[in-house]
């Protein structure tokens, strides 16, 4: 799995239209949120990403660490995929696992200040049972574990990357001017934008999204031509 360009934080049909039009691989939906303050409901979520399958991949974001809810949820929003940026626990994710083995698992490592021992021990813990893992940077004066627009250290990632044994997907705080960068210096296997492709009214910008792919596709081939690390 590699060279993925996912757009998260979709709100309706025409948004994940334009997203497709311009490009992008998959679509993430974030639901079940903690905070209650989903962009759209799993009603309308759920349509979207069955009309937009199986040529894009929608890819449910959310905060639920119980496996057996995991599993129900993505069955009902006719997903295989799934982010979680919850503190689901090993034990759990293994279960989670058992239980539905279809599924495409990403475990978020979510970069604070000074976490890189926590994040290795996270990789550690984690890695037989998931498929990817996505790094997102924490917000200290609101405690957000992702959509923040903030950028963390990438030598972190980059350190997650190398250690990893499954693939990384980079996110927070990406958008068209430093996604290039980010994959030279970071050599992920696929990149997440959300708030950095926003326009004034918040919803994407058309000119964002095709910039941002652009920019990620050049980006990927360069890498992969000088190789990835």
């Amino acid at each position: 799995m590699q060279n993925v360009i996912q757009v998260a934080g979709i709100i309706d049909q025409a948004e994940a239209d334009m997203i497709v039009e311009e490009g992008a691989d998959w679509l993430g939906f974030a639901l079940r949120l903690p905070a209650k303050n989903e962009d759209l409901s799993e009603a309308a979520a759920a349509a979207i990403i069955k009309a937009v399958q199986p040529r894009n991949k929608g890819v449910i974001i959310t905060y639920l660490t119980d496996a057996d809810e995991i599993k129900s949820f993505c069955a009902e929003m006719g997903v295989d995929a799934i982010q979680l940026h919850g503190d689901i626990t090993p034990a759990e994710l293994r279960r989670l696992r058992s239980i539905a083995p279809e599924l495409f698992l990403l475990k978020s490592l979510v970069v604070k200040a000074d976490n890189i021992d926590e994040l290795k021990r996270t990789v550690d813990g984690a890695a037989e049972h998931v498929d990817m893992f996505i790094t997102d940077t924490f917000n200290p004066a609101t405690g957000a574990k992702g959509a923040t627009g903030l950028v963390h250290d990438w030598d972190i990632s980059a350190e997650l990357v190398r250690i990893s044994p499954r693939p990384l997907m980079l996110a927070g705080g990406l958008n068209p001017q430093n996604v290039a960068e980010a994959i030279e210096k970071v050599r992920p296997a696929a990149v997440d934008a959300h708030t950095g492709l926003e326009g004034p009214s918040g919803r994407k910008d058309r000119l964002k999204v095709r910039t941002f792919v652009a920019e990620a596709r050049k980006a990927f081939h360069r890498t992969a031509g000088e190789g990835r690390g």
